[in-house]
């Protein structure tokens, strides 16, 4: 029995570590999205991502090949260009629309590309809830050596990228905009390609907005929303393992039931005193 428990631990420390990551990125990105207002950029980004994808493995490049990841990566890079000039444009373009649009464009993609291939429905079904289960370390590593970088980036123009989202005042900050889509382009063709687009929309949205029930603070809404992906990462993972499930389908269940039962209670919740601190 004991040795049985090694194994599971040994078998999922992988798959949690990748959870960890992406719980740890997609929350602080999340908060800037729900900030600006393009609560599906990530949808919409991520299905670029995935469509970059699909033409490289179409092809003929491998799925995991670093021509796949850069092709796919070059495909957000555009999108992301193309986001930062409708939120300069907003006056003339709805910034939602093009994301709606852009969205519609890459999916509708997809789907033509995949009808060209031969295990298209497998395809179809790794873009949207991924192989989380079957990470490598190697993929951690490669995957925390990217965040970082992204990080990195963030912390160092932390004053702008935070005025571009967080600011209330009519200005547009193109440069600052362009920045931040473009490292969220990397953020998201890197985690699409492990964990699926439902998946990374889980992980970026979920915890951004429950947090924003209870905090007011960026720092404790982004300290509370990495303790809620941490603890459901780990819970959804072993009962999706124990009880024989797709652990990234089952992932993206339970996150998603969250901030529906938030709401569904929150009237009680407010009745007992909880509000936003």
């Amino acid at each position: 029995m004991h040795q049985d428990w090694i194994q599971v631990f040994s078998f999922l420390s992988a798959p949690f570590a990748m959870c960890l990551i992406l719980a740890g990125i997609h929350c602080y990105l999340g908060l800037h999205v729900l900030a600006r207002g393009v609560i599906f950029v990530d949808l919409s980004l991520a299905q670029v991502a995935a469509l970059g994808a699909t033409i490289a493995i179409l092809f003929g490049f491998d799925h995991h090949s670093k021509a796949t990841y850069f092709i796919s990566l070059f495909s957000t890079f555009c999108a992301a260009a193309l986001f930062a000039l409708a939120r300069k444009q907003e006056k003339y373009f709805s910034q939602e629309a093009i994301i709606g649009i852009v969205y519609a464009l890459a999916s509708a993609g997809v789907v033509l590309v995949v009808d060209k291939m031969a295990h298209g429905a497998e395809h179809i079904k790794d873009l949207l809830v991924g192989q989380v289960l079957w990470v490598t370390w190697m993929d951690v590593f490669k995957t925390a050596a990217i965040y970082s970088v992204v990080s990195i980036a963030h912390f160092i123009f932390r004053k702008q990228l935070i005025q571009a989202s967080f600011s209330k005042d009519d200005r547009h900050h193109g440069v600052w905009d362009f920045l931040f889509y473009a490292l969220f382009g990397v953020v998201i063709t890197s985690s699409v390609s492990v964990a699926g687009v439902l998946q990374v929309f889980a992980y970026l949205i979920v915890p951004a907005v429950l947090s924003t029930f209870f905090f007011r603070s960026i720092r404790a809404r982004l300290l509370f929303g990495w303790i809620l992906g941490f603890v459901f990462s780990f819970a959804a993972l072993s009962l999706s393992y124990v009880w024989d499930l797709p652990a990234g389908a089952f992932i993206v269940v339970v996150f998603a039931t969250l901030p529906v039962l938030t709401l569904l209670l929150w009237p009680l919740l407010k009745g007992l005193g909880i509000s936003k601190a």
